[in-house]
């Protein structure tokens, strides 16, 4: 007879993946707590974060991808960025400036968004990915793309009505 501590399937008890093991992203919205579409609309705004993709379009993340995300989540919502001013960030690192997570990007404040922005139902609404993925987006997903762009409209009426003042006699 097997005793029940024996087996992990036979104790109720999951088996730990590595560290170095592939995640899917229902397992990265868990660890993350943050919801499965909010990952796919970073995608969308963070070309950094490319997740191995399998047949039917299931992501695969690796460690790094994973590291990444914690970061671009700290950034969001505990450091108070915004999308535009990580993706500042994320782009002057890349080029090898040392910037510290915790410092704001000169000339860029930053504005923390709201909460209610993230919480979000998981009802499907339409079917909006480019890249032929047949994943279903939420409306609040979609919501937060269009706001993501009239922040970005207002900064930039207000760089031009910057620039106009600068230019004045």
């Amino acid at each position: 007879m097997i005793e029940p501590d024996d087996s992990d399937a036979l104790s109720g008890r999951k088996a730990v993946k590595s560290e170095a093991a592939f995640r899917t992203i229902s397992e990265v919205s868990v660890d993350l707590d943050v919801p499965q579409h909010v990952l796919r609309f970073w995608e969308s705004k963070f070309s950094q974060i490319k997740p191995l993709k399998r047949g039917g379009g299931r992501r695969y993340y690796r460690p790094e991808d994973l590291a990444l995300l914690k970061r671009i989540r700290d950034l969001l919502y505990k450091d108070g960025y915004t999308i535009r001013g990580v993706q500042k960030l994320l782009r002057d690192q890349a080029r090898g400036h040392a910037v510290d997570a915790k410092v704001e990007p000169p000339g860029e404040p930053e504005v923390a968004s709201p909460p209610s922005l993230f919480v979000m139902d998981e009802s499907p609404v339409v079917d909006v990915t480019p890249t032929g993925d047949e994943e279903v987006v939420t409306e609040q997903t979609v919501r937060a793309v269009l706001e993501g762009l009239l922040q970005e409209l207002v900064d930039l009426r207000s760089q031009l009505a910057n620039a106009r003042r600068t230019q004045s006699p």
